[in-house]
């Protein structure tokens, strides 16, 4: 069978979907439209066909949109597929539609409603419809978390056509158990685009505090500046309030080295990796009682859950895990590493995808 994969980054597919192209691999041809990016060239030589697509992630222009829509007709016209997965909220609506428009099946993968459908207002209003169009005629839409699902099926989205994934799944053999760390130091680390909505703000003025208060610990950052903190972000680390590593290609370095993971994010996520990543790895999680962290964390147990936008319970949280002995420190990491094994294994993902491919293609020769 062709495959046509319609995406807005590089990094996402690679990183968290990786297994999923490989399996896609063994019996198809896939091709790949998404911005060109640093991960782009490893996905050509997994096999992959590469179509460079121009692509605002953020905009808004409906003109660029339209753009992308005819784009998208464009390339399902030359490439023909069998079938077209589409990831994240413009692929999922233009590419949807495009492939309504050209009678070609497709399964859509909710990684997140974004910050437009969740704050309301007449944004929520024009996205949502969109939305409801680019789904429409879905052979399967994919939901990450539960609280994305009822928002749709409530506003009659989807109806029948829906399932749940475990997010991205975890690769548990690349993250695998790490012997705990001893507690000479307790090191916390954050893990992701230095945004304002993923919680890196609430994360700096947490570390000011308990790191004055417990000169012991330290506070790793992990991740790219989105949101212009470089200068922000020099000041604390030459002052000793954080430890900054910039992108860190390999995270095992980092979970090997710290105690616990703190995501404090209020952006609107399907499933956090990071969260994945950090229990497979069996370190404990400070993260918030939203959708895409509530299913992960389990608290007193693999970590604690936090309020959102609430800096003095976040405190609070990590000064819960400080007064923690180091062992029961280590079974919190434990009892999260036993959860990922039973909910989060990516071959789940893996096997959705392969199941509803084969589902769509013993349809066709019927």
């Amino acid at each position: 069978m062709k495959i046509l994969i319609l995406t807005n980054h590089d990094l996402g597919l690679y990183k968290f979907r990786k297994e999923v192209l490989e399996a896609l691999l063994k019996d198809n041809e896939v091709f790949v439209s998404m911005p060109r990016g640093i991960f782009t060239d490893k996905i050509i030589e997994m096999g992959c066909k590469y179509i460079d697509t121009a692509f605002e992630r953020k905009g808004t222009n409906p003109f660029k949109d339209l753009e992308l829509l005819k784009f998208y007709k464009k390339t399902i016209k030359e490439v023909r597929p069998d079938v077209v997965l589409t990831y994240t909220i413009k692929p999922n609506v233009y590419g949807g539609l495009a492939s309504q428009q050209l009678k070609v099946p497709y399964i859509a993968n909710v990684t997140g409603l974004g910050s437009a459908i969740e704050n309301g207002g007449l944004l929520q209003f024009i996205s949502l419809n969109l939305y409801k169009l680019g789904l429409k005629k879905a052979d399967k839409v994919f939901f990450q978390n539960t609280a994305n699902r009822d928002f749709m099926i409530k506003k009659h989205a989807v109806k029948d056509n829906y399932d749940m994934l475990p997010g991205s799944g975890v690769n548990l053999k690349q993250y695998s158990f790490n012997d705990f760390p001893d507690d000479s130091t307790i090191d916390f680390t954050y893990v992701g685009r230095l945004m304002k909505e993923k919680g890196f703000e609430l994360y700096l003025d947490a570390a000011k505090y308990i790191r004055n208060k417990y000169p012991d610990t330290r506070f790793h950052v992990c991740g790219p500046d989105e949101d212009n903190y470089r200068d922000i972000v020099k000041k604390l680390n030459d002052d000793g309030t954080i430890i900054y590593e910039g992108y860190v290609d390999d995270m095992k370095k980092i979970y090997s080295k710290v105690q616990c993971t703190i995501h404090p994010t209020y952006y609107p996520e399907g499933l956090s990796n990071v969260l994945l990543e950090s229990l497979a790895c069996s370190r404990p999680i400070i993260t918030t009682d939203r959708p895409g962290c509530r299913e992960v964390v389990e608290d007193g147990v693999n970590g604690f859950i936090v309020k959102q936008k609430d800096l003095d319970d976040l405190i609070a949280k990590i000064e819960k895990y400080l007064a923690l002995s180091n062992e029961e420190r280590k079974q919190l990491g434990i009892n999260g590493r036993k959860k990922v094994e039973k909910e989060f294994d990516r071959n789940i993902v893996i096997n959705k995808y392969l199941e509803e491919i084969k589902r769509i293609a013993d349809k066709r020769h019927e």
